[in-house]
């Protein structure tokens, strides 16, 4: 069975970490769940609206790439899911995201998830 994540601010624009975190994982053998309202694919993958939308029960791993003040708000929907692991990339994170993370149970993870996999972001574009 491939190993999921939901990445929270995936975009359609290959230029965003949103994006290059969807060709990451799918490149790893991850199934993509790409969340974003505003798209109905990225990167070949169905895109869904919010997280609750995603038909899997459980995903290894969440990452986020939304400013604080966007996703300081949908960390009780996270916490509602079951997950392993979820990764607030650079520039997502705050002391307050992270303290209300760790508030409703959820193992925060600050760091760059596509590092995580054993690429950079540059070479995420070399490769795709």
């Amino acid at each position: 069975m491939k190993p999921t994540i939901a990445i929270l601010g995936a975009s359609a624009d290959r230029a965003k970490f949103g994006n290059k975190a969807v060709r990451a994982y799918a490149r790893a053998g991850y199934h993509v769940y790409p969340i974003n309202p505003k798209e109905s694919t990225i990167e070949g993958w169905p895109a869904f609206g919010c997280l609750s939308d995603v038909p899997a029960e459980e995903l290894d791993r969440i990452s986020i790439y939304l400013p604080p003040a966007l996703s300081l708000p949908m960390l009780a929907d996270i916490a509602g899911k079951k997950v392993r692991e979820v990764w607030f990339n650079p520039g997502t994170e705050s002391a307050e995201v992270m303290a209300r993370a760790r508030e409703l149970g959820l193992n925060a993870v600050s760091g760059c998830s596509i590092v995580d996999l054993g690429v950079t972001p540059v070479e995420v574009d070399a490769m795709t």
